[in-house]
């Protein structure tokens, strides 16, 4: 099956108003530009370096998501083209984002990750931390937009587990949206467990090796 093909079967699953990201980390840039040539331009990447290397490569018209955890030293390298951060998983970071953004003369949107797995290995803000943020702190920030939350499930079969962790995220985000207009991307989904995500209501879906495959190619 080749990329387009895979494409091809996975966009048929998704609903119109659920964005599709395809990861693409660790994957040569010939493969980002057979995704391309089919219609993808959301790319998702988890390493900074990678991402701008890539960007410098391909297409303008490309909205480059950093999906991965982000250093602050890290930030600066991507400010000037990155369309949306999707783990900012501290206030520091989200601070460091805005000051980023302003020597930039841009605003970046941002998704805040809420850490919903039960697994010591995930990153993310808890369900308070996230609303404190949202009340205290935003409106101090004017370089950076929150537009959303980013949450992954546990590494696991259980479903049952996997659904409540995500009506869990889709609870707060809702909290959210009805006191920010500017709350509306959920972000929740992987290749594994995507088809419930959207189930539980998001609206942004990461999907990598059911696109590309699982093997890891060298840069």
């Amino acid at each position: 099956m080749s990329i387009q093909d895979n494409l091809i079967q996975i966009e048929q699953t998704i609903p119109k108003h659920v964005t599709l990201i395809a990861v693409s980390k660790t994957k040569p840039i010939s493969d980002l530009e057979e995704a391309y040539a089919a219609g993808i331009r959301d790319f998702g990447e988890n390493k900074i370096q990678e991402m701008c290397d890539k960007y410098e490569a391909l297409p303008k018209d490309i909205r480059w998501h950093m999906i991965g955890h982000v250093q602050t030293n890290k930030v600066k390298y991507m400010a000037p083209f990155v369309d949306l951060i999707h783990g900012v998983d501290s206030l520091k970071l989200l601070k460091e984002i805005n000051k980023q953004a302003e020597k930039n003369n841009r605003v970046i949107k941002v998704l805040l990750q809420q850490f919903i797995a039960d697994e010591e290995t995930k990153f993310g803000l808890d369900e308070n931390e996230v609303r404190q943020i949202m009340s205290d702190e935003v409106d101090n920030l004017p370089y950076v937009q929150v537009v959303g939350l980013m949450g992954m499930a546990s590494f696991t079969d259980d479903e049952n587990k996997i659904r409540n962790e995500f009506k869990s995220l889709k609870s707060n985000f809702d909290f959210l949206k009805s006191t920010n207009e500017n709350i509306s991307i959920l972000s929740m989904g992987m290749s594994g467990d995507y088809k419930t995500a959207i189930e539980e209501g998001s609206t942004m879906v990461r999907i990598g090796s059911s696109i590309f495959g699982h093997r890891n190619y060298s840069i």
